[in-house]
């Protein structure tokens, strides 16, 4: 049992807001209810957001790309500097590294993640005896933090657009859509070790990296559950895919690929007005990655014209050199009010930024993670969130201004609790294994650095 002394319901807010938690699930509320003996008490209930894009391994390379070299930087120079550290990676160091992001990512009031998992084989590109060992690691790690987890196995077939061969920092990612069908048979015999509320989809890396006849393959692979792709990240892969296709990215999707709310197309930065309006109609969700997409300069999302058409979002921490939830929030508006030179633009008509930003975060979040979240209500999972509204960034608001002191003036500190699916995770700001899983990850990044 939780009592909340007020919580955002799907309703709207309440005051002394008693939960009922059943197998991971809200089994029922009471408002107005007076708190009992064993009740985990809290100040502020809120439902707590899934991080819809992640790739775990990437954490342990944060702040060694930051030195400029000579000529322009850019996301491709950055991709060069990740592939070399990729070869060096063990599973065991992979299995500690995303047990250690998984944890920062509860901490910071993420109750879920989505692994978009591409890191497969072997340095040399041969599989493991165990063709998924590397998922196994994913799935170690979640049980050692107990976040919820919805398995994204990538299909990465080729090095770039026109069906280019793998570069040899690709040769750990590349699996034809045979064999790939073979690792993704034997991910979901491994997933039944986890809790109930994990879930398996499926990931076509980008249409630089699959072809079309392969993407239609996979998407036939997995009927039902999420699909997540990259696209329109970088203005030079969108002209690579059009000279190939004939089309933009997210154009030659809508058109060619029956997008619709399974899927979750990660970045789509670079969309055109008409894009934009298609994607929001097609149900889908945008997967915005603000503060990597900051770090990388891939540039802003456009998110006004998406949000006035009723566009679906979420938000994934992707690269995570800073894993923040507070942080990705702010950044994603003030993205927007840099670009336009106004204040208040991801919100459509009128009405609080912050409120917007984080329920709608919430629900797309959810929704591309296959997780029956995103709002507090009977029969949702228990992915939940509390905060304590008598912080500095947060004591001088009423609980209508709350969001946006949240989003706009706190840090991630401010969170006090976390719940995943019901599991009890974070207590006092702490993670329950805290202590365990940093000393693992400490032993990996000296082994990973000492040469």
């Amino acid at each position: 049992m939780i009592h909340a002394r007020q919580a955002l319901l799907a309703e709207g807010w309440a005051r002394d807001v008693r939960l009922t938690l059943a197998d991971g699930r809200i089994a029922g509320i009471e408002t107005g209810a007076a708190p009992q003996a064993g009740d985990v008490r809290v100040d502020t209930l809120l439902p707590a957001l899934a991080n819809l894009h992640s790739h775990a391994f990437q954490r342990a390379m944060a702040g060694m790309a930051e030195e400029r070299q000579e000529g322009r930087d850019s996301f491709w120079t950055w991709r060069a500097l990740m592939y070399r550290f990729v070869g060096r990676l063990t599973p065991g160091q992979v299995e500690a590294i995303a047990a250690q992001v998984q944890l920062e990512m509860l901490e910071a009031g993420y109750a879920a993640v989505g692994e978009f998992h591409y890191l497969h084989h072997q340095p040399d590109g041969r599989p493991y005896d165990d063709i998924a060992e590397m998922s196994r690691r994913i799935f170690a790690a979640a049980q050692q933090s107990g976040i919820g987890l919805t398995h994204l196995p990538v299909l990465y077939s080729h090095g770039g657009a026109g069906r280019a061969p793998l570069g040899e920092g690709q040769r750990r990612f590349g699996n034809d859509i045979e064999r790939f069908g073979v690792l993704l048979e034997a991910a979901r015999a491994a997933l039944g070790a986890l809790p109930g509320d994990a879930r398996l989809g499926v990931a076509p890396h980008s249409l630089r990296a699959v072809a079309p006849e392969d993407l239609a393959q996979l998407v036939a692979m997995q009927p039902a559950g999420p699909i997540h792709i990259h696209a329109a990240e970088q203005p030079q892969e969108v002209r690579d895919v059009e000279a190939w296709l004939g089309a933009r990215p997210v154009a030659w999707l809508l058109d060619n690929a029956a997008v619709d709310g399974r899927w979750c197309l990660i970045h789509a930065t670079h969309m055109t007005a008409a894009e934009s309006r298609a994607l929001a109609a097609s149900g889908a969700v945008a997967g915005l990655c603000p503060i990597t997409e900051a770090n990388l300069g891939d540039g802003p999302f456009a998110g006004p014209a998406y949000v006035a058409a009723g566009g679906r979002f979420g938000l994934g921490s992707d690269s995570n050199v800073l894993i923040s939830l507070t942080e990705e929030l702010r950044l994603l508006e003030y993205s927007q009010r840099l670009r336009d030179l106004g204040r208040a633009v991801m919100v459509a008509g009128r009405g609080s930024v912050g409120a917007f930003l984080y329920a709608a975060a919430a629900r797309g979040g959810a929704q591309a993670l296959g997780r029956a979240a995103g709002i507090i209500a009977p029969g949702r999972l228990a992915d939940l969130v509390a905060v304590d509204s008598t912080a500095p960034a947060l004591c001088a608001l009423p609980r209508e201004k709350l969001l946006d002191g949240l989003v706009f003036a706190a840090r991630d500190t401010v969170v006090t609790d976390v719940w995943s699916a019901g599991r009890h995770l974070v207590r006092e700001g702490r993670h329950v294994r805290r202590d365990d899983i940093l000393a693992a990850f400490r032993r990996a990044m000296r082994e990973l650095t000492a040469d």
